[in-house]
């Protein structure tokens, strides 16, 4: 293991002094000063003194009080506090110069296109205006780099003076500090000040760079049949600002209107139902057919004014049917006429047809949605149960359904167990109560949600989307649900069941702060995992367990190739820890990325079986994090393939064996050499299909992503077929031209 020192000197930016950096050295040096001391200890428990006593001594005759070594933890406090005053001026600093580079950026972007707008325009003026987009996009990116440099240097710092306190409390147990210079940091402008300003102007200048507006127009409104795809990532902490980067520079931040401006996220609270036996809860989790989730939702700080109340039902894609999220909006004084079946919906829908001019269709399907919610709420005996917290980044283009994507950050879930509801009237915890540690659980990372729309001429997804999801920065978590996590760490005692993220090793210190230790294993375990899913599928967990952890692995496609050739590569190759290219194998080219998926896909196949000699077959095979959902009918397609298989062996068995039956005397050999080439070839098909059965069933069973046809057998099998009905064919043309000589013909 590194030690900090070195790894502080090894990360230090070149752009910056290394005198900017908090002086790790001499803080530790004073702290080894301190442990020599061996002072004796005031008597804490004496609360009289005396003023003409003389102070007590220690056993060499000094005073406890007296001291006589040149460093005293006076030096270390005063040390520490100029540490922090000189990281935090730099940081105020850096962000101040950023700030004006942003303002010379937005200068020059809204010079040319106030330009380009008044001219008219030329072939000329085109080219000058390709150059300067490009001038100005460069300009955006040293400042968005710069600005990822500045927060590596905050985090580095951050993270040293989090050792340095701890090893002074550790080694000066009688004067810790630790807790209080923390929290003193968390005050600080350095640590808690907010620069969504940068982004959110960063974002404004690339929006005008793509030209979006543009783009909206020149929409395609024409009908289309859409595939829609809904994946769910975790993002360290450290990665957050990267991957803002990473996005706004192909989709633009959905700003947000704040007390102090615009800003790039809003606060988003959830409030989910479930009664009792957390019967919603388990319907969610086991993915049961129909399983509804219920919550009320409102945005923005403070009480909430505008409510959404909203039902998501989940729906087996397998079947044909997409699961759906519906909602209808009321004030925040009409929730509890909701909840008590007493809403006029009479009186509402009145007033969407006269005031708000809905057509008839709209206003029924309204009137369906309102009243199945509030009947399942009354059926379920629905209450509230989880809250969810966070502030949300949204990045979409207006009106453009294509790539929608979702940052969360800040996440939190609240118990909203244990208070009177009064009657409905209270619906969720209040804001001003002090929460205890069993009512709170604060998850670790953000957690992104990227939304897909592919159809029509965007049958791919946008190359950029693979770039970052491939980035090392992902970690694909399936189906990942926020208010399965909160019912299932901060209601241990009422689950029946748990999903099966709770084993990942990044997570288990905020479910054990949270009083959730019950649903978890013990450090000691065999296996590191609970029973269910983790024991059959040890890939799903995208930080290991607690047994293995693996807390500084790659994103979920950072591994894919080792996967497939069955090497452990991590880190991932081209991986760069610098803020000019943090994207795995971002020096290597599209065409042989492509190249070695498709050798390690072909290498790991059935075939490889039967002809082990061709094969790149591991059994050491390294699991990625990614999931690959399988449908029912995956399986008895595998079925179905088998059979197939198993029946055109049968079929050329039966067709050798009515040779060998029904061949004359005269013709024996030729037939029989016939028949006993297709012998040994019809029971190569039947041998394939039982191992292409048997392979298939092994990779449903792991869900390990790639390719899952096998290239290589239908080919050897298929060939040595035809070559021995062409050698067949040949000998028949030579008999048959032999009897026709014998007969005087020519053929």
């Amino acid at each position: 293991m590194v030690k900090f020192g070195l790894r502080l000197s090894q990360n230090r930016a070149p752009e910056y002094p290394p005198e900017a950096y908090m002086d790790y050295d001499k803080l530790k040096e004073i702290i080894h000063e301190l442990k020599k001391k061996k002072l004796a200890r005031v008597d804490s428990t004496t609360r009289e003194v005396s003023l003409t006593a003389p102070p007590p001594t220690n056993a060499a005759g000094r005073q406890l009080t007296a001291d006589d070594s040149p460093v005293n933890e006076e030096d270390f406090y005063s040390t520490i506090d100029k540490e922090l005053a000189k990281v935090e001026s730099f940081t105020l600093q850096q962000v101040t110069e950023l700030r004006k580079q942003i303002d010379n950026v937005e200068n020059e972007v809204k010079g040319w296109v106030t330009s380009t707008t008044a001219t008219a325009a030329t072939s000329t003026g085109h080219k000058m205006n390709e150059s300067q987009i490009e001038s100005s996009r460069e300009s955006a990116d040293t400042v968005a780099k710069s600005f990822l440099i500045l927060e590596k240097y905050v985090n580095i710092n951050f993270m040293g003076f989090h050792k340095i306190l701890k090893k002074h409390d550790k080694n000066s147990p009688q004067h810790q500090c630790k807790q209080f210079y923390i929290n003193r940091m968390h005050q600080q402008a350095w640590v808690r000040g907010d620069y969504s300003d940068v982004v959110v102007r960063l974002s404004n200048i690339y929006s005008a760079l793509r030209d979006d507006h543009a783009a909206e127009e020149n929409k395609d409104g024409g009908q289309q049949s859409f595939l829609r795809s809904t994946t769910k990532y975790w993002v360290r902490t450290e990665d957050v600002s990267k991957v803002k980067y990473a996005i706004l520079k192909h989709l633009p931040v959905f700003l947000q209107k704040t007390s102090t401006g615009e800003s790039d996220s809003q606060l988003t609270n959830s409030v989910y139902f479930d009664n009792d036996q957390l019967e919603l809860y388990h319907g969610r989790l086991d993915k049961t057919p129909g399983a509804i989730a219920y919550r009320l939702r409102w945005y923005g700080a403070g009480n909430p004014k505008l409510v959404f109340c909203e039902r998501k039902t989940h729906r087996d894609t397998w079947t044909g049917e997409a699961s759906v999220k519906e909602r209808f909006t009321v004030d925040e004084s009409e929730v509890k006429q909701v909840l008590n079946d007493k809403y006029p919906i009479d009186e509402k829908r009145k007033e969407m047809q006269s005031k708000k001019g809905a057509t008839a269709d709209e206003v029924d399907g309204w009137e369906t949605l309102v009243r199945e919610m509030i009947q399942v709420v009354q059926v379920k005996q629905l209450v509230p149960t989880m809250r969810t917290q966070y502030m949300r980044t949204a990045f979409q283009i207006p009106f453009d359904a294509t790539v929608r994507i979702s940052l969360d950050t800040n996440l939190c879930m609240i118990s909203e167990r244990g208070y009177d509801t009064l009657g409905g009237a209270k619906w969720f915890r209040d804001p001003e109560k002090p929460l205890a540690d069993n009512e709170i659980t604060r998850f670790p990372h953000a957690v992104l949600e990227v939304k897909l729309e592919l159809g029509g001429a965007n049958a791919e997804p946008p190359q950029w989307v693979t770039d970052l999801q491939n980035s090392g920065m992902l970690y694909e978590v399936h189906k990942f649900s926020k208010f399965i996590h909160g019912c299932a760490a901060l209601l241990p005692e009422y689950v029946r069941s748990v999903p099966y993220w709770v084993d990942d090793a990044s997570i288990r210190d905020s479910i054990l702060r949270s009083g959730g230790g019950r649903i978890l294993v013990k450090q000691d375990h065999d296996t590191g995992v609970g029973p269910g899913a983790n024991e059959v599928y040890d890939h799903l967990l995208p930080f290991g367990n607690v047994k293995e952890p693996r807390l500084d692995a790659k994103g979920r496609t950072a591994n894919t190739a080792s996967l497939v050739k069955g090497v452990d590569e991590s880190p991932a190759k081209g991986a760069v820890a610098t803020a000019e290219h943090y994207y795995a194998d971002a020096d290597v080219t599209e065409e042989e990325m492509l190249n070695s998926t498709l050798r390690g896909c072909c290498e790991d196949t059935c075939a490889g079986w039967m002809f082990p000699f061709c094969s790149g077959y591991n059994d050491d095979i390294l699991t990625p994090t990614s999931v690959q959902k399988i449908e029912p009918k995956i399986f008895f397609a595998n079925e179905r393939t088998f059979l197939h298989w198993l029946h055109s062996g049968v079929t050329l068995y039966t067709i050798a064996a009515g040779i060998l039956a029904f061949a004359s005397d005269a013709n024996s050999m030729t037939a029989h050499w016939y028949a006993m080439a297709l012998l040994p070839i019809s029971l190569g098909f039947c041998l394939y299909a039982l191992h292409l059965f048997l392979w298939r069933s092994e990779k449903i069973k792991t869900r390990i992503p790639g390719r899952w046809d096998d290239s290589r057998g239908p080919l050897i099998l298929g060939t040595t077929l035809c070559c021995v009905l062409f050698i067949n064919f040949v000998m028949k043309c030579k008999e048959i031209r032999k009897y026709n000589n014998l007969l005087g013909y020519e053929l």
